[in-house]
Protein backbone atom coordinates (compact mmCIF):
# COMPACT_ATOMS: atom_id res chain seq x y z
CA UNK A 1 0.00 0.00 0.00
CA UNK A 2 1.10 3.40 -0.85
CA UNK A 3 1.58 5.94 2.14
CA UNK A 4 0.81 9.62 1.27
CA UNK A 5 3.74 11.61 -0.41
CA UNK A 6 5.83 8.48 -1.19
CA UNK A 7 6.76 8.26 -4.63
CA UNK A 8 6.23 5.26 -6.46
CA UNK A 9 9.98 4.16 -6.40
CA UNK A 10 9.86 4.67 -2.97
CA UNK A 11 6.65 2.47 -2.20
CA UNK A 12 7.53 -0.42 -4.77
CA UNK A 13 11.30 -0.45 -2.01
CA UNK A 14 9.09 -0.03 1.11
CA UNK A 15 6.60 -3.10 -0.24
CA UNK A 16 10.11 -4.94 -1.31
CA UNK A 17 11.27 -4.61 1.95
CA UNK A 18 8.24 -6.24 3.73
CA UNK A 19 7.86 -9.05 1.72
CA UNK A 20 11.61 -10.19 1.84
CA UNK A 21 11.23 -9.92 5.81
CA UNK A 22 7.27 -11.69 5.59
CA UNK A 23 9.38 -14.65 3.52
CA UNK A 24 11.98 -14.89 5.65
CA UNK A 25 9.69 -15.18 8.67
CA UNK A 26 8.20 -18.20 6.80
CA UNK A 27 11.53 -19.54 5.61
CA UNK A 28 12.20 -20.19 8.95
CA UNK A 29 8.85 -21.66 9.96
CA UNK A 30 9.02 -23.61 7.24
CA UNK A 31 12.25 -25.28 8.44
CA UNK A 32 11.10 -26.41 11.76
CA UNK A 33 7.81 -28.53 9.21
CA UNK A 34 9.65 -32.03 8.98
CA UNK A 35 7.48 -34.72 9.47
CA UNK A 36 6.30 -36.41 6.51
CA UNK A 37 3.05 -38.60 7.67
CA UNK A 38 -0.46 -40.41 6.57
CA UNK A 39 -3.30 -37.38 7.52
CA UNK A 40 -6.34 -38.16 9.12
CA UNK A 41 -8.72 -34.90 7.77
CA UNK A 42 -12.11 -34.36 8.17
CA UNK A 43 -14.63 -31.97 6.02
CA UNK A 44 -17.61 -31.46 8.19
CA UNK A 45 -20.19 -28.84 8.73
CA UNK A 46 -23.80 -28.10 6.97
CA UNK A 47 -22.02 -26.21 4.10
CA UNK A 48 -21.73 -27.64 0.39
CA UNK A 49 -18.36 -29.08 -0.76
CA UNK A 50 -17.53 -31.97 1.76
CA UNK A 51 -17.30 -34.84 -0.54
CA UNK A 52 -16.39 -32.26 -3.48
CA UNK A 53 -13.49 -31.00 -1.97
CA UNK A 54 -12.54 -34.96 -1.12
CA UNK A 55 -13.00 -35.44 -4.86
CA UNK A 56 -10.53 -32.80 -5.79
CA UNK A 57 -8.06 -33.96 -3.24
CA UNK A 58 -8.53 -37.62 -5.22
CA UNK A 59 -7.56 -35.91 -8.60
CA UNK A 60 -5.13 -34.14 -6.85
CA UNK A 61 -3.36 -37.54 -5.44
CA UNK A 62 -4.15 -39.24 -8.89
CA UNK A 63 -1.87 -36.06 -10.76
CA UNK A 64 0.88 -37.45 -8.45
CA UNK A 65 0.81 -40.88 -8.99
CA UNK A 66 -0.81 -42.16 -6.17
CA UNK A 67 -3.40 -44.76 -5.97
CA UNK A 68 -6.81 -43.83 -4.49
CA UNK A 69 -9.20 -45.68 -3.01
CA UNK A 70 -12.99 -44.70 -2.55
CA UNK A 71 -15.93 -45.55 -0.70
CA UNK A 72 -19.39 -43.81 -0.85
CA UNK A 73 -21.45 -44.61 2.39
CA UNK A 74 -24.54 -43.22 1.45
CA UNK A 75 -24.66 -42.31 -2.35
CA UNK A 76 -25.89 -45.61 -4.45
CA UNK A 77 -24.54 -45.91 -8.17
CA UNK A 78 -25.54 -43.09 -8.94
CA UNK A 79 -23.84 -40.70 -12.23
CA UNK A 80 -21.96 -38.14 -11.22
CA UNK A 81 -19.43 -36.38 -13.11
CA UNK A 82 -16.30 -36.86 -10.55
CA UNK A 83 -17.04 -40.79 -11.43
CA UNK A 84 -17.18 -40.16 -15.31
CA UNK A 85 -13.97 -38.44 -14.55
CA UNK A 86 -12.04 -41.19 -11.68
CA UNK A 87 -13.28 -44.21 -13.75
CA UNK A 88 -10.63 -43.23 -16.61
CA UNK A 89 -7.89 -43.81 -14.11
CA UNK A 90 -8.79 -47.87 -12.71
CA UNK A 91 -5.33 -48.15 -12.19
CA UNK A 92 -4.59 -45.73 -9.76
CA UNK A 93 -8.54 -44.69 -8.79
CA UNK A 94 -10.77 -47.66 -7.03
CA UNK A 95 -14.27 -46.28 -6.64
CA UNK A 96 -17.10 -48.10 -4.65
CA UNK A 97 -20.58 -46.31 -3.95
CA UNK A 98 -22.31 -49.16 -1.16
CA UNK A 99 -24.92 -46.90 0.06
CA UNK A 100 -28.52 -46.89 -0.69
CA UNK A 101 -29.63 -43.55 -0.35
CA UNK A 102 -30.34 -41.24 2.38
CA UNK A 103 -32.17 -43.38 5.38
CA UNK A 104 -34.86 -41.06 4.38
CA UNK A 105 -35.33 -42.44 1.41
CA UNK A 106 -34.69 -46.19 2.45
CA UNK A 107 -36.77 -46.04 5.46
CA UNK A 108 -35.29 -49.23 6.49
CA UNK A 109 -32.87 -49.15 9.64
CA UNK A 110 -31.63 -52.45 9.51
CA UNK A 111 -30.98 -52.36 5.62
CA UNK A 112 -28.81 -49.38 6.35
CA UNK A 113 -26.50 -51.10 8.94
CA UNK A 114 -26.26 -53.97 6.66
CA UNK A 115 -24.89 -51.51 4.08
CA UNK A 116 -23.20 -49.30 6.14
CA UNK A 117 -21.46 -52.51 7.55
CA UNK A 118 -20.38 -53.98 4.23
CA UNK A 119 -19.00 -50.35 2.98
CA UNK A 120 -16.91 -50.50 6.28
CA UNK A 121 -15.74 -53.74 5.84
CA UNK A 122 -14.59 -53.09 2.34
CA UNK A 123 -13.05 -49.83 3.53
CA UNK A 124 -10.73 -51.41 5.50
CA UNK A 125 -9.76 -54.05 3.21
CA UNK A 126 -8.89 -50.99 1.08
CA UNK A 127 -6.88 -49.62 4.05
CA UNK A 128 -5.19 -52.54 4.49
CA UNK A 129 -3.92 -52.97 1.27
CA UNK A 130 -0.20 -50.83 0.57
CA UNK A 131 -0.58 -49.96 -2.92
CA UNK A 132 -3.28 -47.30 -1.95
CA UNK A 133 -1.57 -43.77 -0.94
CA UNK A 134 -5.21 -42.29 -0.24
CA UNK A 135 -8.79 -43.80 0.89
CA UNK A 136 -11.63 -41.18 0.81
CA UNK A 137 -14.72 -42.68 2.93
CA UNK A 138 -17.61 -40.45 1.51
CA UNK A 139 -19.84 -39.32 3.86
CA UNK A 140 -19.31 -41.97 6.89
CA UNK A 141 -19.68 -39.13 9.28
CA UNK A 142 -23.70 -39.65 8.13
CA UNK A 143 -23.61 -43.61 9.16
CA UNK A 144 -21.59 -42.80 12.64
CA UNK A 145 -24.45 -40.22 13.56
CA UNK A 146 -27.13 -42.59 12.92
CA UNK A 147 -24.98 -45.15 15.05
CA UNK A 148 -24.70 -47.83 11.91
CA UNK A 149 -21.64 -48.57 12.63
CA UNK A 150 -20.09 -48.20 16.47
CA UNK A 151 -17.94 -45.50 16.99
CA UNK A 152 -14.90 -47.03 18.76
CA UNK A 153 -14.20 -49.46 16.16
CA UNK A 154 -14.20 -47.02 13.37
CA UNK A 155 -11.92 -44.65 15.73
CA UNK A 156 -9.75 -47.48 16.38
CA UNK A 157 -9.03 -48.77 12.48
CA UNK A 158 -8.47 -45.13 11.88
CA UNK A 159 -6.20 -44.96 14.17
CA UNK A 160 -4.37 -48.14 13.53
CA UNK A 161 -4.47 -47.49 10.00
CA UNK A 162 -0.70 -47.66 7.96
CA UNK A 163 1.42 -44.76 9.02
CA UNK A 164 2.25 -43.32 5.11
CA UNK A 165 -1.88 -43.95 4.29
CA UNK A 166 -4.06 -40.74 3.49
CA UNK A 167 -7.24 -41.03 4.90
CA UNK A 168 -10.10 -38.18 4.07
CA UNK A 169 -13.78 -38.47 5.77
CA UNK A 170 -16.60 -36.20 4.83
CA UNK A 171 -19.93 -35.67 5.80
CA UNK A 172 -22.17 -33.44 8.76
CA UNK A 173 -21.76 -33.91 12.39
CA UNK A 174 -18.63 -35.35 12.45
CA UNK A 175 -18.31 -37.01 16.40
CA UNK A 176 -15.75 -35.72 18.95
CA UNK A 177 -14.22 -38.72 18.87
CA UNK A 178 -13.21 -38.25 15.20
CA UNK A 179 -12.29 -35.04 15.55
CA UNK A 180 -9.74 -35.70 18.52
CA UNK A 181 -7.87 -38.15 16.58
CA UNK A 182 -8.06 -36.20 13.48
CA UNK A 183 -4.53 -34.16 12.03
CA UNK A 184 -7.02 -31.73 9.86
CA UNK A 185 -10.46 -30.90 10.18
CA UNK A 186 -12.25 -28.24 7.92
CA UNK A 187 -15.88 -27.09 8.94
CA UNK A 188 -17.99 -26.40 5.89
CA UNK A 189 -20.35 -23.11 7.04
CA UNK A 190 -23.47 -22.25 5.08
CA UNK A 191 -23.71 -19.10 4.23
CA UNK A 192 -25.94 -19.03 1.61
CA UNK A 193 -27.69 -21.78 -1.07
CA UNK A 194 -29.17 -21.43 -3.83
CA UNK A 195 -32.05 -24.83 -2.86
CA UNK A 196 -33.47 -22.09 0.02
CA UNK A 197 -34.71 -20.08 -3.22
CA UNK A 198 -35.79 -22.86 -4.97
CA UNK A 199 -32.93 -23.99 -7.31
CA UNK A 200 -33.07 -27.71 -7.68
CA UNK A 201 -28.93 -29.91 -7.64
CA UNK A 202 -27.26 -29.39 -11.03
CA UNK A 203 -25.67 -31.10 -13.08
CA UNK A 204 -22.09 -29.70 -12.92
CA UNK A 205 -22.71 -28.72 -9.08
CA UNK A 206 -24.38 -31.29 -7.34
CA UNK A 207 -22.97 -34.68 -9.25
Amino acid sequence: MKTEGMTEAEADARHAEKMANKKAARDRMLAGKTIEKGLLIVHTGKGKGKSTAAMGLAVRAIGNGMKVGIVQFVKGAWATGERSVLDRFPDLCTIKAMGEGFTWDTQDRQRDIAAARAAWEYAKVLMADPSYRMIILDELNIVLRYDYLPLNEVVESLSARPENLHVVVTGRNAKDALIDIADLVTEMTQVKHPFRSGVKAQTGIEF
